[in-house]
């Protein structure tokens, strides 16, 4: 039962995620003429030259033969989940093209606005293992091999070709600077929402006082800490240095229980990403 209504959640996160690409596209794209990235600027290109194919039918062909390469690599799963993320984005374009008729705006507006829909729209299909498809597609498969590069980067490098086409095919070399920014906007926001949400801090606390901070950070605040042995460079005098990782949200109240034991203690806080363990997120195999 958990699993089924895990994976309904899931799915409709997927559905919210197409909702925004599509409404991204069909109200800030497509009627200014930006350069979109992608398969979908393929079929961009092959709408501004024959009208009479629409795009989220183009962009359903012209995806095929991308799954259906992607069908061993990504496995079953994740396939049916990006099927679905990209017929209904694609449904969705072709419909709110034909229910509303979409007028020009100002371009940076559209540039802006269009590129945080696709980066919130993006993110939230990739954080639920799925694509919407094209390039999205390729650049999962790829981050299977380049584990270390984020997936909004990833994405920008592979769409830059498709909008330097879009821009050549509306022969407009705005459409493709509109483009860059916008992509560039897809990725930033897309990397926050898929690793920006889970970002930690890590203390480094060093203190004549150990023992009493210690315990009143995984007394009162539930919190783990290590005990790292360290030696001061000048005296030579060995020391004990406490590390001690936590959400962002309690940054306040670490600093306020160590500098309520003592006031001379000296405290180092970094960011942190991707922190693996107790009481904050687990390992998974296909994670981005």
């Amino acid at each position: 039962m958990a699993t089924v209504k895990k994976t309904l959640i899931s799915f409709m996160i997927i559905t919210l995620g197409a909702a925004a690409y599509a409404l991204g596209f069909v109200w800030c794209y497509a009627p200014n003429g930006i350069a979109f990235g992608g398969v979908t600027g393929v079929a961009q290109i092959l709408n501004y030259l024959i009208p009479a194919l629409p795009v989220g039918v183009t962009v359903i062909v012209l995806n095929i033969p991308l799954f259906l390469l992607g069908w061993k690599l990504i496995g079953g799963r994740l396939l049916v989940s990006s099927l679905y993320a990209m017929f209904l984005s694609s449904v969705f374009i072709d419909l709110l093209t034909a229910v509303y008729s979409w007028q020009p705006m100002d371009p940076m507006l559209a540039t802006i606005f269009g590129g945080v829909l696709m980066g919130l729209s993006l993110g939230l299909v990739f954080q639920q293992g799925a694509t919407t498809g094209g390039t999205d597609l390729l650049a999962r498969l790829l981050k299977l091999k380049l584990a270390w590069l984020p997936m909004g980067k990833l994405l920008m490098g592979i769409d830059l070709a498709v909008i330097l086409s879009v821009a050549a095919a509306f022969g407009t070399l705005k459409a493709a600077l509109y483009g860059l920014v916008a992509l560039y906007i897809t990725s930033i926001v897309m990397d926050g929402v898929l690793y920006g949400m889970d970002k930690a801090k890590v203390a480094y606390i060093i203190s004549d006082r150990n023992k009493e901070i210690s315990e009143a950070i995984f007394k009162g605040l539930d919190r783990g800490v290590t005990i790292l042995h360290g030696q001061g460079a000048y005296t030579g005098k060995e020391k004990d240095v406490l590390m001690c990782a936590f959400k962002q949200r309690e940054i306040t109240a670490i600093k306020a229980a160590v500098k309520e034991i003592d006031p001379n203690a000296f405290l180092i806080v970094c960011d942190a990403h991707d922190v693996l363990g107790e009481g904050f997120k687990e390992y998974k195999k296909d994670d981005l």
